[in-house]
């Protein structure tokens, strides 16, 4: 595997990452949004990852059992809404409150997104550091004829 392809795979992981960090934070954002476009609260969503190469060439895999293609990296195969039911809360001062006083609220728990956020974080450091690291491996090759 050369180094154009480590730069390329911790590329797609920082992106993909990113795009979880973002539908997590919509997600805390959201915490309280009891009517949305359909009136309806808000549903959770999550990122769904694949491997990039899943939807490469034969030729492709050919090539990985001889060593000679590297693996892809990641990509978003979907957005997975949470079909979870809302949470009822009794507050009948509400806007939203049905005829008994119940508000229908958004099925999350901020508990939940902050630990996701937190794996989402430490993975985009971890990929920062190969990055870095395939960074210093291709500058110490270019030292190397300077002798």
């Amino acid at each position: 595997m050369g180094l154009m392809n480590s730069l390329r795979i911790s590329a797609s992981s920082l992106q993909a990452q990113r795009l979880r960090m973002d539908v997590i934070a919509n997600n805390v954002a959201n915490t309280n949004t009891t009517n949305g476009p359909d009136e309806t609260p808000y549903q959770r969503q999550s990122v769904v990852f694949r491997e990039q190469s899943a939807s490469r060439p034969f030729g492709d895999f050919l090539g990985r059992a001889r060593d000679s293609a590297a693996a892809g990296g990641v990509e978003v195969a979907s957005i997975h809404v949470d079909n979870a039911p809302p949470r009822e809360i009794y507050d009948p001062a509400h806007p939203d409150a049905n005829a008994e006083g119940y508000v229908l609220m958004p099925n999350i728990d901020v508990v939940t997104e902050m630990t996701d956020l937190s794996g989402a974080g430490r993975a985009y450091e971890a990929t920062v550091t190969v990055l870095n690291a395939t960074k210093a491996m291709a500058l110490n090759a270019l030292n190397i004829g300077r002798g």
